[in-house]
C-alpha cells in the first residue's frame, strides 16, 4: 500500500479537511473498508509565511525540502504540500525530494482545461494572486487568467490571514467574494475560478457562482492524491 504525506499546517483547517476529504473519497473507491495511510506533518505557519514576506524563497524552498524528507523517513511514498501559496518553490523542493510530489497548481490546471475552460479568475492570498506559477501553468494550457483588483487583493488577503486561517467562517466574507466573482465575471468574462487557497473551500463549498464553474483547488489535490493511492 502506498502512503501520502501532507506538510499541513500551513492552512490548519483546511489540513484537517485533506484529511477528512481523502479518507471520503478513498473509501468510495474501495468499499471494503480498507483506510488510506496517510502521515501528516503539520509544520509552523508562522515561519513559512515569514520566509514568503521577506521574499526569502531560497530558505523557504530548503525549510520545506526538509520537511518533506521527514514524511520520506516516515514511509510517505509521496507527498503533497497542502496549500497553495509554498507552490512558489514547489520546483526547487520537488527537485530536491527523494519521493515524488503532487502539484496543487497542475492538478488545478489540468482539471480547467478537462473542463473546457478558457478564462479562469484566481483568488487567494496576495502571495499567490500577484506570483507567476497559475499564468505560467495555465498559459501552457492556452487558458487565460484574471487577478482581483489591487484593493479586491488586499481585502481577500485579509481575510484570509485574519479570519480563514483561524477557521472564522463569516456569511458577509462569503457573500463579498461571491461578489467578487460575479464583478470577475462581468468584466472579464471568466468561465471558471480558481480558489487559490485550500481555506477558500471552507467558505465557498458551491460548484458554481453565478454560472462560473468553481474549481476547489482542496478537492482537486485530494482526488489526485487518491488516483495515486489506487
Amino acid at each position: 500500500m502506498k502512503t501520502v504525506g501532507i506538510i499541513g499546517g500551513i492552512g490548519p483547517e483546511s489540513t484537517i479537511e485533506y484529511y477528512r476529504r481523502i479518507h471520503a473519497l478513498y473509501r468510495e473507491c474501495i468499499p471494503d473498508g480498507r483506510a488510506p495511510s496517510i502521515l501528516i506533518n503539520s509544520i509552523d505557519n508562522k515561519k513559512l509565511l515569514a520566509f514568503v514576506e521577506a521574499n526569502e524563497l531560497s530558505e523557504l524552498a530548503q525549510y520545506l525540502t526538509a520537511e518533506v524528507e521527514k514524511l520520506a523517513r516516515g514511509g510517505a511514498t509521496f507527498a503533497l504540500l497542502a496549500a497553495n501559496t509554498p507552490h512558489l518553490v514547489f520546483d526547487s523542493v520537488a527537485q530536491h525530494s527523494t519521493i515524488s510530489l503532487i502539484s496543487i497548481v497542475e492538478a488545478t490546471c489540468a482539471a480547467a482545461k478537462a473542463r473546457g475552460l478558457s478564462r479562469l479568475g484566481l483568488l487567494g492570498t496576495r502571495f499567490t494572486m500577484q506570483s507567476s506559477f497559475y499564468p505560467d501553468a495555465l498559459s501552457r494550457r492556452q487558458i487565460e487568467l484574471v487577478v482581483p483588483n489591487k484593493e479586491e487583493q488586499g481585502w481577500v488577503h485579509e481575510k484570509y490571514m485574519q479570519e480563514l486561517l483561524k477557521g472564522i467562517i463569516l456569511p458577509e466574507t462569503r457573500e463579498r467574494l461571491m461578489a467578487m466573482i460575479k464583478a470577475l465575471k462581468e468584466r472579464s468574462q471568466i468561465d471558471g475560478i480558481i480558489l487559490g487557497g485550500t481555506e477558500l473551500s471552507l467558505i465557498l463549498r458551491d460548484e458554481t457562482v453565478f454560472g462560473v464553474q468553481v474549481l476547489d483547488t482542496t478537492q482537486i489535490h485530494v482526488e489526485a492524491a487518491v488516483a495515486e493511492l489506487l
